[in-house]
């Protein structure tokens, strides 16, 4: 475990163009990445199956393009934009609700292995025995957002966790992509209003590059 504090070259400078940046951040991993052209990958815990395989394809594509996927290692749709990288040998960066004790959800730890193995990291803010605490994961998403170059959501529920990331990324003046979804699906219901409100619907990882890079 390396700790970089906020004062050190090596701190990611996107992190410190946000509101309340983490004074220092604990790395498993390679840090080097923290600083490359990433995308976040986020959406609904309970993922349908067309969520899964889409947030899979997406990450899995960007991470062949050399782009580093960021995600928060919860179910659902983050784990598959994980495994999408891992599966490309890219890099992949799990921002933890939780120190590295306690790392969330249990059944991840594996999936925390292989993306240190295909030289990603995980990181958190939060001291090593600290537990996953409910409070922890809406404050942490401001570092999902905030390492990222754009932030693409792949379902949403109407009262969804991942709208506080997007609050996050639009106060940070991220660009937020979004898969248009099913109009009778719940988890596309969040989705599908912030193309209303204005985010970049996508249909291939060409829609996001040609915006990020």
């Amino acid at each position: 475990m390396k700790t970089i504090y906020q004062a050190q070259k090596e701190y990611p400078e996107k992190l410190n163009q946000i509101y309340a940046s983490p004074s220092k951040i604990y790395v498993l991993g390679d840090e080097a990445i923290l600083n490359k052209p990433s995308i976040a990958i986020i959406g609904c815990r309970q993922a349908s199956e067309y969520g899964k395989r889409i947030a899979f394809k997406f990450a899995y594509e960007l991470s062949k393009k050399n782009i580093v996927i960021i995600s928060g290692l919860a179910k659902g749709i983050d784990t598959y934009a994980h495994m999408g990288a891992v599966k490309a040998t890219g890099k992949t960066i799990a921002v933890l609700g939780s120190g590295f004790s306690h790392i969330y959800p249990k059944e991840n730890k594996n999936l925390c292995k292989e993306i240190i193995k295909t030289g990603g990291a995980i990181i958190t803010e939060y001291e090593k025995e600290m537990k996953p605490l409910k409070m922890n994961f809406p404050i942490r998403n401001r570092i999902i957002s905030g390492l990222s170059n754009g932030v693409l959501v792949v379902e949403a529920k109407q009262r969804s966790g991942t709208l506080i990331t997007i609050d996050y990324a639009l106060e940070q003046g991220k660009e937020v992509f979004v898969i248009p979804g099913d109009i009778t699906n719940q988890n596309s219901y969040g989705t599908n209003e912030l193309i209303k409100q204005g985010a970049i619907p996508v249909t291939n990882i060409a829609d996001i590059l040609n915006v990020i890079l």
